[in-house]
């Protein structure tokens, strides 16, 4: 059956079901249910978030299913403190979502999620065939209480980026090891005294531009080890303090940019690589893709290329990737009246030619790979969407071309025209270089859930610090900063995340 068939013939199944009160039945009543979306400030002229064609195309397509929905807009920035707020007054909208695994815990165990279980067990079939792999995340001891999307593509969390003309004008190799990345940055930084050779931000949500350089100088003993210092945490690893110290002695030295720490919506660091003065970043995957067309023009050709070079002491290179799932769709307790309206539309979401709809715009063509032909921002506006319509699509990003090679490279080169196909080529095989993911679980410990939030945070100001430090003062600073850490609950935090996985795995593996 073809995927057009079998949307059809859920829909018929779902309608059919409705008639013995299963999913509301658009003949007799509808249910308006309330979904969050994020608004990033890219609706149409005459438009929101909340009303464009797209909320218009949604409606209409799901009529029948005896649902509406009314879209409730919350700034992407800041949005966990806006739901936090709303769960607090009990105003929440009928479907939230985060990334944030504390967040939904917090939710979850202080009895303000409603429990998806029965609903998707009876509801939510297209939601098992497509994405019933990452969906244990979201349980908690037998209860469903969140929905998890399932990501597209496999990428890594954070890609670092080199100026090939740097290296052609100054007939220097590629780097291939973290030691003659370092040489390489020293040498930019004495032929081109004005330049930043490595550009950092101090954005306090997000340690990706350092992460992957400290964490190549840590060796985890074993999976638990992985668990404990996953992610954020790796930087309370042994070995971790090595790593910042390097930067440090980077950042004296000038390589690093001296005003980084202060840079904390990242406008600095932006305008910096936009107006070619860098040499070297690690930045979110393909973040580099907003300069690259301006950069190739002003320069002439091209000028960043991905490289991976953050070798550990046995010469192997661990690149975090993204986790197959992603946001934690969930239902507020006082929305559980809704809760089978809420999960017949997140069933309709899944099916991937729905999907696919909603992420591209209906009007939306695919290439020779089957790859869906991307309009541009301004494109969709005219049309009367949101330029970012991939925020509607919240359940389901994984289609068929997200496992091939050459459906990701399509998905590149279809819409960035400044670099040729064998850039692209060669960014898909620099990625896939020590693909590694951490282990995960579906619970947060409790300690994590009370403070993991603040000491997150806190870790990111304590590496950014160290790092800006003078040099005579960094031991010392340290252990004031590690101190206030500990005081902060960080040790409880470890502890009990060593605990939680000896009590699923066993104390030895």
């Amino acid at each position: 059956m073809n995927m057009k068939k079998a949307t059809a013939a859920f829909l018929t199944a779902a309608m059919a079901t409705a008639m013995v009160g299963t999913i509301p039945a658009a003949a007799e009543e509808t249910t308006t249910i309330r979904v969050m979306v994020w608004d990033r400030g890219d609706a149409p002229a005459g438009g929101s978030a909340e009303q464009n064609k797209m909320p218009e195309y949604i409606n209409e397509q799901i009529a029948d299913l005896g649902i509406q929905v009314e879209f409730v807009a919350t700034p992407r920035s800041g949005s966990e403190d806006v739901i936090n707020t709303w769960m607090a007054g009990g105003t929440a909208p009928d479907i939230i979502f985060t990334y944030d695994q504390g967040v939904f815990i917090n939710f979850a165990t202080k009895g303000g999620l409603a429990d998806l279980s029965e609903a998707y067990e009876n509801i939510g079939t297209t939601i098992k065939e497509y994405t019933d792999d990452v969906q244990s995340m979201g349980n908690i001891d037998g209860h469903q209480y969140a929905l998890l999307s399932k990501r597209g593509a496999a990428y890594p969390r954070h890609t670092a980026y080199i100026r090939q003309d740097w290296l052609d004008e100054l007939e220097l190799p590629m780097p291939e090891t973290k030691e003659q990345l370092i040489e390489t940055l020293y040498a930019f930084k004495e032929a081109k005294p004005d330049c930043i050779p490595w550009a950092m931000n101090g954005r306090m949500d997000t340690e990706k531009t350092y992460l992957n350089f400290v964490g190549s100088y840590v060796e985890f003993e074993d999976q638990k080890d992985e668990y404990v210092y996953s992610e954020g945490y790796i930087v309370m690893h042994d070995g971790a303090l090595e790593g910042i110290k390097e930067l440090n002695k980077l950042y004296n030295d000038g390589i690093i940019g001296q005003d980084f720490a202060t840079d904390t919506d990242e406008s600095l660091f932006k305008s910096a690589v936009a107006s070619g003065k860098v040499g070297f970043v690690l930045d979110d995957n393909t973040r580099i893709f907003d300069y690259m067309e301006a950069l190739n023009t002003d320069n002439g050709g091209r000028t960043f290329v991905p490289i991976a070079a953050f070798t550990q002491e046995d010469g192997e290179i661990r690149n975090p990737y993204e986790y197959a799932y992603g946001m934690y769709i969930m239902v507020p307790v006082v929305s559980e009246d809704k809760v089978d309206a809420c999960m017949t539309y997140l069933n309709w979401l899944a099916d991937p030619v729905n999907a696919e709809n909603v992420a591209y715009a209906p009007e939306h063509t695919v290439d020779e790979n089957g790859v869906p032909v991307p309009f541009t921002g301004d494109e969709l506006q005219e049309m009367g969407y949101k330029s970012t319509l991939d925020d509607y699509n919240i359940l389901n990003k994984h289609f068929a071309f997200t496992e091939s090679k050459e459906g990701i490279v399509s998905t590149w080169t279809s819409v960035n025209k400044w670099e040729d196909e064998e850039w692209f080529n060669n960014l898909y095989d620099t990625i896939q270089i020590g693909m590694f993911r951490y282990p995960t679980m579906p619970q947060t410990v409790e300690a994590e859930a009370t403070n993991g939030a603040a000491i997150k945070t806190d870790m990111i100001g304590y590496v950014y610090r160290l790092i800006s430090c003078p040099t005579d003062e960094f031991d010392s600073l340290e252990e004031q900063l590690k101190n206030d850490l500990v005081n902060g609950g960080l040790n409880d935090i470890l502890e009990q995340r060593a605990e939680y996985w000896d009590e699923v795995y066993g104390e030895e593996e």
